[in-house]
């Protein structure tokens, strides 16, 4: 395989671990901008092509550098980062540690990542309730605020689509001291709605026994071979079979479970952030980090088929 076997297991970090700076004790918002490099606005100017003025349109640059984040619409308005994260001076004060802050892609979206201080342990293993608030400055995305909850023992993420209780929601830019204290409050309390139906479908996913032919089959209809797949192809899709099915098997935070659709689960996650991509490109580990927060495909796919036998 492509990994060396120990190195699977051993060294992990979540999937925000390569990106980002970490927070040092922030006790302000402005504290977290600062030590994550934030504190910068953008500035909306208008667009030419060929000299000439383009209607309707403006580009929102950042004003330290002159980069170009993004062209908007004339009637986009800017958040910045300052008035997008300023409620977290109240998460602080409710006892949430923010732990890691940075810009993506060149600082069209930046994030702030936090922790709960609430202790969660489900099905007797520890699952500590992450935070991240995500901000664009190219119009893609409004304020959002996406639950990440990590297996401490792996660093496997489970931010499930649960019918029962959403793992992201947006948030308002009001900015008086009454939508700060509202706001505070409707994510401290949409994060412990997550947290609890997550709790109770890890204990069904934990019920639900996974045979081996099970466990081969959703593999393969995972990541089926086509039927003209080149060499080449054939060779990629089994590298991914093989390594699902060794973290599957092989992994020690997984032996102690039983063959359940929860250990399933924890193997697809395992593979989806914490296997080495076939090909590494130069934006990996953001895009990595955006797609497993907003819910990764591979692993939604495996929660999918898992709950259609329950």
């Amino acid at each position: 395989m492509a990994q060396n076997f120990e190195s699977m297991f051993t060294a992990r970090q979540p999937v925000w671990g390569q990106i980002g700076k970490k927070i040092n004790r922030a006790r302000s918002a402005d504290e977290v901008l600062r030590q994550g490099g934030l504190n910068w606005s953008v500035v909306q100017e208008p667009v030419y092509a060929d000299g000439k003025l383009i209607p309707n349109c403006k580009a929102n640059v950042r004003d330290s550098d002159k980069t170009v984040l993004g062209i908007v619409s004339d009637r986009y308005q800017v958040i910045q980062n300052s008035e997008a994260f300023n409620f977290i001076d109240t998460l602080i004060g409710e006892g949430v540690r923010f732990e890691n802050v940075g810009i993506l892609q060149n600082g069209r979206r930046c994030f702030v990542l936090a922790k709960l201080p609430d202790r969660y342990v489900i099905n007797g293993e520890r699952i500590d309730p992450y935070l991240v608030f995500c901000n664009s400055h190219d119009g893609s995305l409004a304020l959002t605020i996406f639950m990440t909850p990590i297996r401490i023992l792996c660093m496997n993420q489970l931010n499930l689509a649960l019918k029962k209780a959403s793992r992201s929601w947006s948030a308002k830019h009001m900015g008086d001291v009454q939508w700060k204290l509202h706001e505070a409050h409707e994510t401290l309390k949409l994060a412990h709605n997550y947290m609890g139906a997550l709790g109770n479908e890890i204990n069904v996913m934990g019920r639900i026994k996974m045979p081996d032919t099970k466990i081969y089959s959703y593999i393969n209809e995972m990541f089926p071979v086509p039927a003209d797949a080149s060499d080449i192809q054939r060779k990629n899709i089994k590298q991914i079979h093989d390594d699902i099915i060794t973290r599957y098997y092989e992994a020690p935070d997984l032996k102690m479970l039983d063959k359940t659709a929860y250990r399933f689960i924890n193997a697809i996650s395992d593979h989806a952030t914490h296997s080495a991509p076939i090909r590494k490109t130069e934006n990996h580990s953001e895009n990595l980090f955006m797609k497993s927060i907003e819910g990764h495909p591979t692993i939604d796919k495996a929660y999918t088929l898992v709950k259609a036998v329950a």
